[in-house]
């Protein structure tokens, strides 16, 4: 059985995420597929998907026009796991506002029930990185990478917080969707994206991950 996983590459760190997953397949000892996906054809064949970071409005907007988002919500409810990572994690939210500019108007999923603050911790040049804990999926440690990051300021029944940072929330869960307000794939640790790939192994598998 092998696992068909897909990068969306409208805009954000692609190969970067394509690198990490290959990476963590390897040591998993699973066999999968890491592709580029960009139509609503291609989520259809997916077992597991990586939103990345970029500009959450731009993979926001372009979805919706060639007929993405749609699709990619109904395979999500449908059951298929999904890492949101910055840019991907605001895309997946119900609310979202800057904090400069306040409610922005671009298209989100409305998958996981947060209050989303784009830009949290400041824009490109407040960029940084931090050692965090992810103690619910056992990373005890990990190096978060933020840039023009997002934070969590409220959940809603059923969103499990997985990590905080300064008080702040940076990492969720909800089933089969993991939101980081952090970029895993800009790091040597594959611990996010190994967890990732175990879930989508399980979700293909009948199983239930823990």
């Amino acid at each position: 059985m092998s696992l068909n996983v897909g990068i969306l590459s409208i805009q954000g760190d692609v190969q970067e995420n394509a690198m990490s997953a290959r990476t963590a397949l390897d040591e998993l000892g699973i066999d999968g597929n890491v592709t580029d996906v960009r139509t609503p054809e291609d989520i259809m064949n997916l077992d597991g998907l990586i939103l990345p970071g970029g500009e959450s409005t731009t993979i926001g907007q372009m979805s919706l026009v060639n007929g993405s988002m749609e699709v990619l919500k109904k395979k999500i409810e449908d059951g298929m796991p999904v890492l949101g990572i910055c840019a991907g994690m605001i895309m997946l939210s119900k609310t979202a506002n800057d904090r400069v500019v306040g409610k922005t108007d671009q298209p989100l999923l409305d998958i996981l029930d947060i209050q989303l603050e784009r830009n949290s911790f400041g824009r490109q040049r407040e960029s940084f990185e931090a050692d965090i804990s992810i103690d619910p999926i056992n990373i005890p440690s990990f190096n978060g990478v933020f840039i023009r990051a997002p934070s969590v300021s409220d959940v809603g029944s059923g969103v499990e917080v997985l990590s905080r940072f300064n008080g702040r929330i940076v990492a969720v869960r909800r089933g089969n969707v993991i939101g980081t307000a952090f970029h895993p794939e800009l790091t040597d640790d594959t611990s996010i994206h190994k967890h990732f790939l175990e879930l989508v192994n399980s979700s293909k598998s009948g199983r239930v991950a823990n």
